[in-house]
């Protein structure tokens, strides 16, 4: 069964504990955003205060405090970031159910490969790891490194690191292509959803459907929610 991940892209930690306030009860998963305005020209939480400098970082980095209702919800962090693989263990410290890499904030395939092959078992185990790709990336890559992750997500949108971006329909092929040619792989797909497109994504084939501006922006966020959920 498919499922409506909400996804929550800000600047301001409270804004963050605002939304997942409101989402209790409503969703168990959740995607957070990270942007540090390196990778993507845009910047949220921990770097838009100060980065891992961060007061509220900085506690839950200390074990002071964890995340918001972090008993409620299963944590999916999106790490639109350079150097992702090289601060793993202080993302690992937010308490993360899945974590997904960008292939375009790799600087080096090999290396990216080395540290998915070399992951922890106890990581493995607790953590699904995925990578992302924009609509125009190679899929021989993608299905290349597949067997090395526990599910891929599709970018519906060119400009990532924005929400309320003009959707890519190439990302319907996109996941047309990989149920084909990778036996059960587990698909996701970010930016540009909307209810006009949805039941297009999940006819193609999509398992986890991350929706962010069209429940936010909209007049009844409550409402908008129930809507998405109301066709998995």
């Amino acid at each position: 069964m498919a499922e409506i991940i909400p996804a929550i892209l800000e600047k301001n930690f409270n804004e963050i504990k605002n939304k997942l306030t409101f989402l209790r009860g409503r969703a168990k998963t959740v995607q957070i955003d990270f942007c540090d305005g390196l990778y993507v020209p845009n910047q949220t939480w921990p770097f838009s205060s100060g980065g891992f400098n961060d007061y509220d970082f900085q506690k839950i980095l200390n074990e002071e405090e964890g995340m918001p209702f972090w008993q409620e919800f299963d944590f999916e962090f999106d790490l639109m970031v350079e150097n992702a693989t090289e601060n793993f263990d202080l993302y690992m410290k937010l308490g993360p159910k899945r974590m997904i890499f960008h292939l375009g904030a790799q600087k080096n395939a090999k290396e990216f490969e080395h540290f998915l092959d070399g992951l922890d078992m106890y990581i493995r185990d607790n953590v699904e790891i995925g990578i992302a790709f924009k609509p125009n990336e190679d899929l021989l890559v993608i299905s290349r490194l597949a067997n090395k992750v526990d599910f891929l997500q599709c970018m519906g949108i060119d400009r990532i690191g924005f929400q309320n971006q003009k959707f890519n329909r190439k990302v319907l092929e996109n996941i047309k292509f990989l149920k084909t040619n990778i036996q059960g792989i587990v698909l996701s797909v970010d930016g540009g959803v909307t209810l006009e497109n949805v039941e297009a994504l999940l006819k193609a084939g999509a398992d986890r459907i991350m929706v962010g501006s069209s429940i936010w922006k909209s007049p009844d966020p409550i409402g908008a929610l129930q809507d998405f959920q109301s066709l998995v």
